[in-house]
């Protein structure tokens, strides 16, 4: 009888993650630190040298950009196993490689017992574990606050867990551009907790420790450094898809980029960004944020005025994209498409209304259980699980950066447990 072919998924779920082999990782170590060293001239800050510990232990970073994986742990003598977003091990350009060191895949904002059985059984085998508690990149050059449960979650390894701040990983590798602008990536390396302090630490004062530690803003830092990026004079196209909101006629997706400018369609408003990010003006009359992230949470403050409206709705048609079953992902997509619809987000929640696989579907998720999405490459469109099944929204319109903070600040509204920073960011020092 012909043996029935297994499921990626099945394959997933079915694979025991154990510390990485010696020669893969090895190789891989040597290649990724070559390309680092030519490409983004990474320097490592050691304020704590963990490069010849031991483990068990758990390194979390700021997931600074889509090349976090490559600048912190290829430094360090041990092997570490990465967690990494269950959905990348469905591109074929990654899975060879993500399989072969024995990442571990995690699903996005989603309570899992098989990862944190595999992060178990690695650490008792003496291993190191590389986690990015954000669970997606930076999307504003700055952190977003973990995800929930990670104090609970650290506290219950109770091993020792170093950090490392990544700075211009964001400005390397921004989120509207999806090709790199090499300049200069810096690792600062510290230890955040001993076994004691997470013993004798409550699990929200663990995570808000880590919040602060990890807490980054590349554009605010480069205004200091003056770091100078390769962007081949397109500094600031594709930026419109995060700073959709004009800060002088307060409009709505009327930004518009062209090589190195952003600026109003409408009114004329815009600046000229330089090499190492900074915004200049056009002219005296133009209204700028200092910065870019600035100008972001600019966005976040009219949204959270904007959803006090008990009828605030967003309207969108989407194309709906799911993960395949047997055959990987080529060309660097992240779903096949599988229907298309309309997605709602309103104070009931977010509801997509269409077709899927040649059926029609409704499917919804109330604010409590939506705390924010995922995003896997740039800014074009997003996904979420249903029932524990990845689904990816393509919309047709640049809507997708208000629809991620209204979507966070309805959660925070309707008393949702994922919490903005208990700190002010524009308080926060960036050396």
């Amino acid at each position: 009888m012909k043996k029935e072919m297994k499921t990626i998924d099945q394959r997933l779920n079915e694979k025991v993650y154990t510390r990485p082999n010696y020669f893969n990782y090895g190789i891989l170590k040597i290649v990724a630190r070559t390309v680092l060293t030519w490409k983004y001239h990474t320097k490592m800050i050691w304020k704590t040298d963990i490069r010849k510990l031991k483990g068990p232990f758990v390194l979390i970073s700021n997931h600074a950009s889509r090349a976090d994986y490559l600048f912190n742990a290829i430094y360090l003598k041990e092997r570490v196993n990465f967690v990494l977003a269950y959905n990348e091990f469905f591109r074929s350009h990654l899975s060879g490689t993500v399989s072969s060191i024995n990442c571990i895949p995690k699903k996005n904002f989603q309570f899992e017992i098989k990862p944190i059985m595999a992060i178990n059984n690695i650490l008792k085998e003496g291993g190191v574990i590389s986690i990015y508690p954000e669970g997606m990149n930076s999307i504003s050059g700055a952190n977003q606050p973990v995800a929930l449960g990670t104090g609970n979650f650290l506290k219950k390894l109770g091993v020792p867990v170093y950090y490392s701040v990544i700075k211009g990983g964001y400005l390397s590798c921004p989120k509207y551009d999806n090709n790199d602008r090499p300049g200069k990536i810096e690792s600062v390396v510290d230890l955040m907790f001993t076994e004691d302090d997470l013993k004798n630490l409550s699990p929200e004062e663990i995570e808000d420790r880590v919040n602060e530690l990890l807490y980054h803003d590349d554009y605010e830092w480069n205004k200091k450094r003056k770091i100078h990026y390769k962007t081949k004079d397109k500094t600031a196209e594709g930026l419109e898809t995060l700073l959709y909101h004009c800060p002088k006629c307060h409009k709505d997706y009327v930004m518009a980029s062209k090589g190195n400018d952003i600026y109003c369609k409408e009114c004329g408003n815009g600046a000229t960004l330089d090499d190492t990010y900074e915004m200049h003006p056009f002219n005296k009359e133009c209204v700028i944020p200092s910065t870019q992230t600035k100008w972001f949470n600019m966005e976040r403050d009219l949204i959270k005025e904007e959803i006090k409206d008990p009828k605030f709705e967003l309207r969108c048609k989407v194309k709906l994209g799911m993960l395949p079953e047997y055959e990987l992902l080529k060309d660097k997509k992240t779903s096949e498409i599988v229907g298309e619809g309309e997605v709602i987000l309103n104070h009931e929640g977010f509801t997509y209304v269409g077709s899927k696989n040649g059926e029609n579907v409704s499917l919804h998720l109330s604010p409590e259980h939506l705390p924010t999405y995922g995003m896997c490459t740039d800014v074009s469109r997003f996904y979420t699980f249903f029932d524990g099944v990845f689904h990816e929204f393509y919309p047709e319109n640049n809507m997708v950066m208000k629809w991620f903070m209204a979507t966070e600040e309805i959660h925070r509204y309707h008393g949702g447990k994922w919490k903005d920073f208990k700190f002010n960011v524009n308080d926060m020092e960036n050396n």
